[in-house]
């Protein structure tokens, strides 16, 4: 029997975050189901930090989490956790209401310049003539999802913590204050804390310890890669996105990648791009820009798993000891992580809340089952 303080189940970004926060105070053990990390959704993901993803909660977490990638702790990651990208968010005519009221939203949370048509052009000359208004953040970052996964590992073990992967879970059971999993593999573990970070398989986790499921809604994504206009300049180019979820595209490894913002619901697996929606993203793509999508390099597919209200789920299960969420991060998990690791810290352990402009109710799992 393998025994610990704390037992988190799930190795992607939120398991792993807060698995590096808890091992400050405890002993803890992570269960991967998979052979490595951040298998499914945080390696998967387009990894920008900026302000347009989600509401206001969203964009408070992800303020709160923004120091941790501009200064890491010391021995968090050999390499910079991210770079400097542009975020422009542009808009049509019939677009321009809208535009107006992102600005005002984000202006809260992010430093803003607002651009007309020539300046939108000179940051993003890929796009067609009818982009006519835009709003810039300078200042955005795209993570490195690697980098942090493995930065928190590092932490994890550094403090005396383990992973273990390739551990499917078979069985979870309760009983004299102790939760004891058993995996498909024979291998047993026990701990008198759970924390339910496994993603799209949260709430099947759930049940199979006895706990009333939250309603996730794992969504699929699809991005593709494909060649940028001849003489393209990459480098300058920034993360772009239209006002409303339509489309997204950056500069990828001397491509480009897009994404056409599809929420296809989905049963929790390995998430694989439909045709469908790889020939949507070129579409919007021809679309919305100059480009023509010739020969699409790559493509893949990631699951983004949504609470009902499409905030995260944390906490101790209602009347259930020793039994955690941590489930529900949307698609924003990365860009939030430092931030949630702090509050299911400040939550376990007792440390001070992290996020003084989030109430605590607004993300506790208990909210759904009231």
């Amino acid at each position: 029997m393998n025994t610990s303080d704390i037992l988190v189940i799930g190795g992607g970004i939120a398991g792993l975050s807060a698995a590096a926060a808890l091992s400050r105070h405890a002993r803890v053990t992570v269960l991967e189901a998979e052979a490595q990390i951040g298998f499914h959704s945080s390696g998967r993901s387009a990894t920008m930090l900026h302000y347009a993803l989600g509401d206001r909660l969203v964009r408070a977490l992800t303020l709160a989490s923004r120091d941790f990638f501009d200064s890491p702790p010391d021995g968090f990651s050999e390499v910079p956790l991210g770079c400097r990208m542009p975020v422009l968010i542009h808009a049509r005519e019939d677009e321009r209401e809208a535009l107006d009221k992102l600005e005002a939203e984000l202006s809260a949370f992010a430093a803003l310049e607002r651009l007309d048509a020539r300046g939108v052009h000179e940051l993003c000359p890929l796009l067609k003539q009818d982009a006519l208004y835009g709003i810039a953040d300078r200042n955005g970052i795209r993570l490195d999802p690697h980098a942090l996964l493995q930065g928190n590992l590092r932490q994890l073990r550094a403090r005396g913590g383990a992973l273990h992967s390739g551990q499917r879970i078979a069985a979870i059971e309760h009983e004299g204050g102790v939760w004891t999993v058993t995996t498909e593999a024979g291998e047993r573990f026990s701990s008198p804390i759970i924390v339910n970070a496994a993603g799209s398989w949260a709430d099947a986790v759930a049940r199979l310890a006895g706990v009333s499921p939250l309603g996730l809604e794992p969504k699929r994504r699809t991005i593709i890669t494909f060649d940028a206009p001849h003489g393209t300049n990459l480098d300058a180019l920034p993360f772009a996105k239209t006002i409303g979820d339509e489309l997204y595209f950056a500069p990828e490894t001397g491509r480009l990648f897009a994404s056409p913002m599809d929420e296809v619901p989905s049963e929790p697996c390995d998430a694989q791009p439909e045709e469908l929606e790889v020939a949507l993203a070129a579409y919007r793509i021809e679309e919305r820009t100059i480009v023509k999508v010739g020969r699409i390099h790559s493509r893949w597919a990631g699951l983004r798993t949504f609470t009902p209200d499409k905030h995260p789920a944390v906490g101790f299960a209602a009347g259930v000891e020793g039994f955690f969420w941590l489930a529900g991060q949307g698609g924003f998990g990365l860009q939030t992580s430092p931030a949630m690791a702090s509050i299911v810290e400040s939550l376990i352990v007792g440390t001070p809340w992290a996020v003084p402009d989030v109430a605590p109710g607004a993300l506790l799992a208990r909210r759904f089952l009231s």
